[in-house]
């Protein structure tokens, strides 16, 4: 069954959907953010929701704030002991996996997305659908740093283009979503544990034939973003890392 007509065009079809949340010392943010998504998504009866919450690298009460929620919703809770973003995804797309998820995506914990904005997402699903907040339509609040937005433009971006061919807007905004065919596909070639994850992601679903759509989002930005300018050169290394991996003359390839 086609997913974007099961959800829009069949009146009362139920779709499986497992939302990844990763979460580094978020104690003081993903409370607010799971009471809004569970509350959203309690809502959608086209929809049977779960939610899987990796845990890495916390050391703060972020365990005990997603506890309390276990009683509000089917919610599944991994803790994992090392730090990255791309690891915590990875080990939350393997979780999803093992449950019956049509649709598998992951949002940031800090309600950049707000649960209306993710919906759209299924509502607008190819093979997979990413959010941009660069598109024309797109909304931004506050608008980016002038310094962050030339980087994008005249450093990231043409990289990018150059070294893996990819012509998206946006690589790094924290909405993706997925039919479960992609994940089984991709999740065993990703490799890069942190900030790079996004474009690798995107690559893999290239090499692999599939077709992802760019859709615009609203944003709302966080003071308090794990992602940093001091970043972007490790960022830039991981680029070029990705690209070796996946190269037919690297030791990790997709075999396509």
């Amino acid at each position: 069954m086609d997913v974007r007509k099961g959800m829009v065009g069949i009146a009362g079809a139920l779709m499986n959907f497992a939302i990844v949340i990763p979460a580094h010392n978020e104690q003081n943010r993903i409370g607010a953010m799971l009471d809004s998504y569970i509350s959203y998504f309690s809502e959608k009866k086209d929809l049977n929701t779960t939610f899987i919450i990796v845990l890495n690298g916390c050391i703060d009460n972020t365990l005990a704030v997603v506890s309390e929620r276990e009683k509000n919703a089917i919610l599944q809770i991994v803790d994992m002991p090392q730090a990255g973003k791309g690891l915590a995804i990875k080990c939350g797309f393997k979780q999803a996996l093992e449950t019956d998820a049509d649709l598998i995506g992951f949002v940031d914990a800090d309600m950049a997305t707000q649960p209306r904005y993710f919906y759209e997402l299924i509502r607008h699903i190819d093979d997979g659908i990413i959010a941009s907040r660069y598109m024309q339509e797109s909304q931004t609040f506050p608008p980016r740093p002038p310094v962050k937005e030339w980087g994008r433009r005249l450093v990231y971006q043409p990289l990018i283009w150059m070294l893996f061919g990819l012509r998206n807007y946006d690589y790094q905004c924290g909405a993706k979503l997925f039919k479960r065919s992609v994940i089984k596909k991709i999740t065993p070639h990703l490799t890069v544990t942190q900030w790079a994850f996004d474009v690798e992601l995107l690559y893999l679903c290239k090499l692999f034939g599939f077709s992802i759509k760019e859709f615009p989002t609203v944003w709302h930005d966080q003071a308090d973003s794990k992602l940093k300018i001091s970043s972007g050169f490790t960022m830039l290394k991981s680029l070029f890392d990705v690209r070796l991996k996946h190269s037919w003359f690297g030791k990790k390839t997709t075999g396509v």
